[in-house]
């Protein structure tokens, strides 16, 4: 049996839109605070969705990137990236509160190896978990505070998202046994 991906473009979902949307939420959700705040996204496309947050709301603190390679808890299975980049916080992450962003929020593995990361970096007062896609199917109990959209999917596809000239595009892919 051979695996196909049978690829979409996903029109439904407007990303600037859904940013837009979450931008809204997280000022509503921090008001006045948001000026104490820093944004951490997860390499690498939960970088590019908060870069553009970041942006929209005009965060003070420069962006910080976490690679989570080395926290993932199937590091020993599939093995190190060669493309591996370390991860960059130009800030104290002392007492702050934290967004954190990914790209799609899936079995919670990620989003527990990311925190255990921040963690080895100082004791946030808080941490506020912001996905662009909330797809399901948790593993472990790590919910969003603040999600672009919600769409169960079955186990065989995926959503990817591009960035094409900091221009976010959304797609689904689909893996077909024949």
């Amino acid at each position: 049996m051979s695996t196909v991906m049978k690829h979409q473009n996903n029109n439904e979902y407007n990303v600037d839109e859904l940013l837009d949307s979450m931008a809204h939420e997280l000022r509503e959700q921090f008001g006045s605070a948001l000026d104490e705040t820093v944004m951490v996204g997860i390499h690498s496309a939960g970088v590019w969705v908060a870069q553009r947050l970041h942006d929209l709301l005009k965060i003070k603190e420069p962006l910080g990137k976490l690679n989570i390679s080395f926290y993932r808890d199937d590091f020993s299975r599939i093995g190190l990236h060669p493309q591996i980049k370390p991860s960059k916080l130009p800030f104290t992450l002392e007492n702050k509160h934290i967004i954190l962003v990914d790209d799609v929020l899936y079995t919670g593995r990620t989003i527990r190896a990311a925190m255990n990361e921040l963690f080895d970096f100082g004791r946030p007062a808080s941490i506020t978990l912001a996905v662009l896609i909330d797809r399901g199917h948790r593993e472990l109990p790590i919910e969003a505070q603040v999600v672009g959209f919600k769409r169960e999917m079955e186990v065989d596809s995926y959503f990817k998202l591009t960035n094409d000239d900091n221009k976010l595009e959304l797609s689904i892919i689909n893996r077909e046994q024949n």
